[in-house]
């Protein structure tokens, strides 16, 4: 009888040695950890934040102990040319550009969809939609031949949720966006994907624990690998195969991180 062990979190499938990552908002949650995955895999990685300048020191300071390169650098992706210069920065310390993901994002959910105010929505769009889409540009713009373009979207853009309808439409066009890229940047040889993660806990409004938050009794019903909630390294999982060369001819795609879950 064959014995099934659980695999999150344990490093191996890519090697990732010499390449440089950037991965925007990473200095915690879910950037955080693919920041650190990658430094595991030999990776130079390149700390982007926006205004927590001690924790992107704290992520840069991790992933040298791992024995990889990094750097921080402060942008703000609802600024474009904040974009170009993160890019330039990554690209000036290290020479290229071989991964990129685009990861920072703003979450707000439990808002009724009449309830959405103008600003709420404004800024939304302005980090999850303008933000990742110019991202995905300038990435496409330095990514090397033969890289690798990563979205990191939402769950909620594959299974309406109430009380999301604002999270889950800025998160939307991005991921349209990326199956256009794929196929734009076949010729030279650069993957387009997208992981849509569930509920995370320690990322976003999971960030800090909070027991009686009814989402972890949603997810303790029947359905979900686990009845857990997803976790940081399930992410960094999917993005590490993405990363990898087993994923060499796999563009335009969306990976649903749920545990078998719809959501």
């Amino acid at each position: 009888m064959t014995e099934l062990t659980g695999m999150a979190g344990t490093a191996g499938m890519a090697d990732l040695t010499g390449k440089t990552a950037v991965i925007t908002g990473s200095a915690r949650g879910i950037g955080r950890a693919i920041a650190l995955r990658y430094a595991r895999l030999g990776a130079n990685i390149v700390v982007n934040y926006s205004s927590d300048k001690d924790r992107a020191a704290a992520t840069a300071t991790e992933v040298e102990q791992l024995g990889a390169q990094a750097i921080t650098v402060r942008a703000d992706v609802s600024v474009v040319t904040e974009i170009e210069r993160l890019f330039a920065e990554a690209a000036a310390r290290f020479g290229r550009i071989d991964i990129a993901v685009a990861n920072a994002g703003v979450e707000l959910i439990g808002i009724g969809f009449a309830d959405i105010t103008e600003d709420q929505f404004d800024r939304l769009f302005a980090i999850n939609t303008k933000g990742t889409f110019f991202t995905l540009q300038v990435a496409a713009r330095h990514v090397a031949a033969g890289g690798r373009i990563i979205y990191v979207g939402s769950s909620t853009t594959a299974v309406p949720v109430p009380g999301e309808g604002l999270y889950g439409s800025s998160k939307t066009a991005p991921r349209y966006a990326v199956q256009v890229l794929a196929q734009e940047l076949a010729d030279r040889g650069v993957t387009v994907n997208t992981i849509l993660p569930t509920a995370i806990d320690g990322a976003g409004v999971f960030t800090e624990p909070d027991p009686e938050h009814p989402v972890r009794q949603l997810v303790a019903r029947p359905g979900r690998i686990g009845r857990r909630m997803g976790t940081v390294d399930d992410v960094a999982d999917a993005a590490e195969y993405f990363a990898s060369d087993l994923a060499a001819w796999v563009s335009g795609q969306s990976l649903l991180v749920s545990g078998g879950a719809l959501q």
